[in-house]
């Protein structure tokens, strides 16, 4: 069968097409470079002729359509736009993801979420992990079987009030008294994704016992943790920072992130991945599988993302150290050739809980494991704001009744 035909856009545009595109003349467009607004490199085999990143043309775009508009400017902001918060935990930048200034891939090569937490929740030379509070406490009775009816993330979600540093709503506390209930908060997240007792252990490693894994999955996992942990203002971070800017409890932010990230278009996309890998695994055909779905009028899960044009780092980091997968090599080939779209983190996660043969939701529950250390971060941080987040709205509804 031959392979599906789909739009690709273009990576890179020449300078009459740069140019064309933004409404300006070349010499504005060199300007634009020399500013940082607009990536250029030199074309294959022409040193002399350069070639301009599409996505920061599109970019510009955007930003120049809004112009001085404040009320455009704030719509657009909320969807994938301009900056509408300061924070100093997360840049996502040039196609990399930093930590507090550090690279995200590279912290990932050693650092355990424990020390990403750190990182984040800027800890320094505090560690909060060993303070006696930092553990919770051991089960009740039946916990455990009732716990285990429940979804992921109402299970983790139930966890949240039985623990005390989840109902604290003494927010005029310094951070440092915080940090140990927040370690408490993340390890009885991991117990209830895992369905086991919550302990002291790193937490790629109580994972890796519970799902009987060799220190080499052990060591992916950790990699997974810390590449998950935050991801600037995404949904779910931006709900915990709503939360917390009402002065709500730790448990309670938590909470709203759970929420976001359950949704399709958010975390949930793991659960559509796995679908599509298992129907290429039925039908034995990564391009027929894609090719029928294109049909339908269907997208295709797990691939590309609008802050990383060139590929998702953290999928990229991830995926070179799992063993072959005949359906996932065959879909991210199809997806490559035929759309020049990579796979994301998404596709990454799924695929790590099919190499480590994990438990149903355990894309998903990684997922919530290691993006809970980044919610702690945005709501300690917005928290120290002090300031509520209550952005107005455009109205659109009928006329105003006489």
């Amino acid at each position: 069968m031959a392979k599906p035909q789909i739009s690709k856009p273009p990576l890179f545009l020449d300078a009459a097409k740069a140019a064309k595109s933004l409404g300006v003349s070349r010499a504005t467009l060199y300007a634009y470079v020399s500013r940082g607004l607009i990536r250029s490199s030199a074309a294959d085999g022409d040193t002399r002729q350069r070639l301009y990143n599409a996505h920061d043309v599109e970019a510009l775009k955007k930003r120049k359509a809004v112009g001085r508009r404040p009320r455009e400017a704030a719509a657009q902001s909320l969807d994938w736009g301009l900056p509408v918060l300061s924070s100093g935990i997360t840049l996502i930048e040039n196609g990399r993801l930093y930590y507090r200034g550090q690279d995200a891939a590279r912290l990932a090569e050693t650092a355990t979420l424990e020390d990403i937490a750190r990182l984040l929740w800027q800890c320094e030379a505090q560690n909060p992990f060993v303070a006696d509070q930092a553990l919770p406490p051991p089960w009740q009775s039946g916990l455990l079987k009732r716990l285990a009816a429940l979804p992921l993330i109402e299970r983790c979600q139930a966890m949240l009030p039985l623990i005390a540093a989840g109902r604290a709503t003494a927010w005029q506390r310094d951070a440092s008294r915080l940090w140990p209930g927040a370690a408490a908060l993340l390890r009885a997240l991991a117990a209830a994704a895992s369905l086991r007792e919550p302990d002291a252990q790193p937490i790629h490693l109580h994972l890796a016992q519970a799902w009987q894994l060799k220190p080499s999955g052990a060591d992916i996992l950790r990699r997974v943790l810390v590449l998950l942990a935050d991801h600037e203002f995404n949904a779910s971070a931006f709900a915990v920072r709503v939360v917390a800017s009402t002065g709500a409890s730790l448990g309670a932010c938590l909470t709203g992130g759970l929420a976001a990230l359950s949704g399709p278009l958010h975390g949930g996309t793991t659960s559509l991945v796995e679908l599509l890998l298992q129907e290429i695994d039925t039908v034995g055909d990564a391009a027929a599988v894609v090719e029928a779905r294109l049909r339908r009028g269907e997208g295709v899960p797990g691939f590309e993302h609008q802050l990383y044009p060139e590929g998702d780092p953290r999928a990229a980091a991830l995926l070179p150290l799992l063993p072959r997968d005949a359906s996932r090599n065959a879909l991210a080939a199809v997806m490559r050739d035929g759309a020049g779209k990579l796979p994301n983190v998404d596709f990454a996660l799924v695929s790590v809980r099919r190499a480590l043969r994990l438990p149903k939701d355990s894309a998903l529950a990684l997922f919530a494991i290691g993006r809970t250390v980044g919610w702690i971060a945005h709501a300690l941080e917005q928290h120290r704001e002090g300031k509520l987040i209550r952005p107005r709205a455009r109205y659109t509804g009928p006329a105003i009744a006489d």
